[in-house]
Parts: C-alpha cells; structure tokens; sequence
C-alpha cells in the first residue's frame, strides 16, 4: 500500500473515531433520533450536490428500492442506536463493540449467501464474540443506571452493518459507490424525519451540541464516505477493511483527550481480542495449517 493510501487510511479512521466523540457530545441534549435524522439529513445536502455534478441522480432514481433498505440497515437503524449508546457508554467501548462489524459481515454471508468458512475463520468468529463477552460480563446489567442495553444497542447496530454490507454485495454491485452512499443517507433521512419530529427536544440545544451534530453529518458521513469509497477502489476491500482496526485507537484517544475517559486494562484486553478475532474472521490473519504444524 502507497504511502499515501495509508494515510488516507489513518484519517479516516481518525474521523470516524470522532464521530463517537460528537455523538457523547450531541446524544444527550438532541436525543438518539433527531441527531440521527440531523446527521443524515446534514450527509444527504452535502452528498447530493457532488452526486447531481457526476449525472448520478438518474441512477439513484432507478435503484431507490435497494438503496432504501441500505438506508435503513446501514444509517438509519445504527446511527439512532449509536446515539441511543452514547447516553451511557464510553466513546471507546462503544467503538470497540463497532469493531465486531466484520464478525457479524462474515456470519451474514455465511448463513445468507453460503459463502464457506475455513477453521481459521470459524475461529474468529468464536474469538471475536468471546471477546464481546468479556467486555459485557461485568456492564451488561439491565436494570436501570445499567449498560446493558446500550451494549446490545451497538451489537444490533453492527448486526445490521453486517446485513446491509452483504445485501449491498448481492443487489447494488453494479450501482456506482456514490450513489449507494447518497441514496442511502437520502432514503434514511426520509425515514427518520417524522420520528425526529416526534421526538424533537423541547429545548433548544447548545452550540457545542449543534456543532458536534453537523460534524458527524458533513465530516463522519458525506467525507468519510467519500474516503472510504475512494480507498477500496484503489486499494480494495481487504486492505480498507483494516480501518476497523485502527477506529478504536482514535476513539479512545479523543474520549481521553477531549472527555477525559479511562480505557482500562479490561477494556484494552477485550479490545485485543476482538481485534484478533475480526482479523482471523476476515482472513488478514491465519492459524497454521497442517504443513507448518508438522514443521
């Protein structure tokens, strides 16, 4: 990889990392579902008039049945459950549970479109959700002042990355990158608008809470977007999928520097073995086969 690729590479997983920063600094005055109908609301205005300069809304047009279950799966479900976390998780741990987002890619497919699975990958899986256990054991309590459900709030939120990253693959492989990340923030900013109405904050938020929301929508979705699609034509989707590894380096680094949150010894030993799970899971790593054994 080019130097400037991993560069590119770092950055995005450096705005990405943010984006759990913002949604702790936004979730608790604008509430999970209006930051996440701002959020995509404030992606699709930035997204569109990039997309109608490269004669691409004809092709969002013609594919905005696929494009809306995209929406829904991959921005509208996730983002209200990230921000729904964010009232009660740290920036890190939330980012590590995200991390699982390659786990649940490779079961989907497997289960879904009987993509086979090697004992390395198998292994991986069972690693990478050990590894989720770990984390959860002593947080995931349900009652109230708990984190359980804001633990299961970013397991479900990867789940559906997962399915929407294999129903992308099997129905929008011939729609161009860009129009899936507009027509995905477009349909799932039309989904969320009425429940933001619903659920719109009786006061008027602050600044910092505005500011935090039009980052996450301009900068951690309309430009990551654009990074991120840029770097897996370039490079390919088995090297951009190392971002997944890097996103919970920066998350911790801005909760700590900006929110001044720990990261403990339990978390870093549960983020390290998630991380090693996903890497067997997706095949960048490998356990030794037969002939290395014996050697």
């Amino acid at each position: 990889m080019k130097s400037k690729d991993l560069s590119e590479l770092a950055l995005l997983a450096a705005i990405w990392g943010a984006s759990f920063l913002f949604m702790r600094l936004g979730a608790h005055e604008f509430g999970p579902l209006a930051m996440a109908a701002l959020r995509v609301g404030g992606a699709s205005l930035f997204l569109l008039p990039i997309l109608a300069a490269r004669q691409g809304l004809g092709e969002l047009l013609r594919a905005w049945r696929p494009l809306m279950v995209v929406g829904l799966l991959n921005s509208a479900i996730p983002f209200a459950l990230y921000a729904y976390a964010a009232l009660s998780i740290t920036a890190g741990l939330s980012s590590i549970l995200n991390a699982t987002t390659p786990l649940w890619g490779a079961l989907v497919a497997w289960l879904w479109l009987s993509q086979g699975l090697n004992a390395s990958r198998l292994s991986g899986l069972a690693l990478g959700f050990a590894g989720v256990v770990f984390l959860a054991w002593d947080k995931a309590s349900f009652k109230p002042g708990g984190s359980g459900w804001a633990i299961l709030a970013c397991l479900v939120a990867t789940l559906c990355y997962g399915i929407a990253a294999n129903y992308t693959k099997r129905y929008l492989a011939k729609v161009s990158p860009l129009t899936v990340a507009t027509g995905s923030q477009v349909t799932a900013a039309v989904m969320l608008a009425p429940l933001a109405a619903w659920q719109w904050p009786s006061q008027l938020p602050s600044a910092q809470a505005w500011t935090s929301v039009a980052l996450l929508a301009v900068l951690c979705s309309g430009i990551a977007y654009i990074l991120y699609f840029r770097l897996m034509q370039r490079v390919g989707p088995t090297n951009t999928i190392a971002v997944t590894f890097l996103i919970p380096v920066f998350a911790v680094l801005w909760g700590y520097l900006f929110l001044a949150e720990a990261f403990t010894l339990h978390m870093a030993a549960g983020c390290a073995i998630v991380l090693l799970g996903t890497a067997l899971a997706v095949g960048l790593l490998r356990l030794p086969g037969r002939r290395m054994a014996r050697a």
